[in-house]
């Protein structure tokens, strides 16, 4: 049985510590969430990436505005309803949310997080992790909101990442593209490194494929937890289970890494793309420890980039046709969530040309 979340006041306890893993998706994330979740001191949950509905955000006007503010609430906890993977044993009520955080800084942020950090109270945690990576470009909205936050940079190979990335139907199906997102996702981080380092551990995926123990007790210092032994066993984990029979992206993640997938990329680009992934992230690949195999010095013009974005789009359709065809469950999930994304946009804009209207015949 579903059973109701206590408040922190009426816990009458610090509430968890906020921890963010950033910057960006398909970099072997899941793998170390769910490791670390066997910390009873640890929650973190399949995310809600908030990020999917920030384009919606200035549509509900002036959130200093009650009604404006409670309608994003209710929408927010209908995003999470809307998740593929559900969190367990916890329900929110969207006017016991609203009273509880009205008379703080208001953000979809702020909301996102206090449906979070309820769900880490009920868990008995003392760290709560979102895996929103994409947030990454928050990272200072969401300082001011929660000072004594800390971040999980995890880096990995932009070649790997973006091959990984190339597959996957919440990305761009092209390397170039791909390319300029880690870069863009690895520039706020270094940012964020730059400005508050004491709050941000970063660690290699390759490392924690040649060394997980060692990878696992950094990160569970840094955090101020206990490694645990069993973190090194994840198909001793419910969720891993489940989820790696719900979609091809998570598969893998109920197996121990294997170390030779590291070069993988090798046979899943083509050597152009690997020169076109190393010029557009040599400064950071030098940063970072990865060895360069080309001259990167490939030429990428306007018209290359417009080519490459109507592929990626074509591409796309092509995927979520074979998703539908290949993996009807995963497929309705996914279009589940998007299509309760664009009632929303489409419930939202009525709404806003309604008062547009009212306003001109007012005036």
């Amino acid at each position: 049985m579903t059973m109701p979340i206590e408040s922190a006041a009426r816990r009458n306890c610090a509430r968890p510590r906020p921890v963010l893993m950033i910057p960006l998706r398909r970099c072997g994330s899941h793998a170390l969430r769910l490791r670390l979740n066997f910390s009873p001191r640890f929650y973190s949950p399949y995310p809600l990436h908030i990020v999917d509905f920030m384009p919606l955000v200035p549509l509900y006007g002036d959130l200093s505005d009650d009604r404006a503010y409670f309608r994003l609430v209710v929408d927010v906890v209908g995003l999470q309803t809307a998740s593929m993977v559900k969190w367990t044993d916890v329900v929110f009520d969207p006017t016991e949310i609203f009273n509880a955080i009205k008379d703080q800084p208001r953000s979809v942020h702020r909301i996102a997080w206090e449906l979070l950090l309820r769900a880490g109270e009920r868990h008995g945690a003392d760290i709560v992790m979102d895996k929103s990576l994409d947030n990454v470009h928050h990272a200072h909205e969401l300082m001011r909101l929660f000072p004594d936050m800390l971040f999980l940079n995890v880096v990995r190979d932009p070649r790997a990442q973006v091959a990984s990335m190339n597959r996957a139907i919440i990305h761009d199906f092209d390397a170039t593209l791909n390319a300029m997102t880690w870069v863009e996702a690895h520039r706020s981080a270094c940012a964020l490194m730059e400005r508050h380092p004491d709050r941000v551990l970063c660690i290699r995926y390759e490392d924690f494929l040649a060394n997980q123990e060692e990878t696992l007790r950094s990160v569970c210092a840094f955090l101020g937890i206990e490694f645990l032994p069993r973190m090194l066993d994840v198909q001793g984990s419910p969720e891993a289970r489940q989820i790696s029979t719900m979609s091809a992206l998570w598969a893998s993640n109920c197996f121990a890494p294997i170390p030779a997938h590291a070069d993988k990329f090798k046979t899943q680009l083509s050597l152009q793309e690997i020169e076109i992934i190393e010029t557009v992230a040599q400064d950071y690949m030098q940063m970072y420890g990865y060895q360069k195999m080309t001259d990167a010095r490939a030429e990428i013009s306007d018209a290359m980039l417009a080519a490459a974005r109507t592929r990626s789009d074509t591409r796309r359709r092509q995927a979520w046709q074979n998703l539908e065809s290949d993996n009807f469950r995963d497929f309705e999930l996914r279009q589940f969530r998007a299509e309760y994304l664009a009632r929303l946009r489409e419930s939202l804009e009525r709404r806003g040309a309604a008062v547009r209207k009212e306003e001109a015949c007012a005036a």
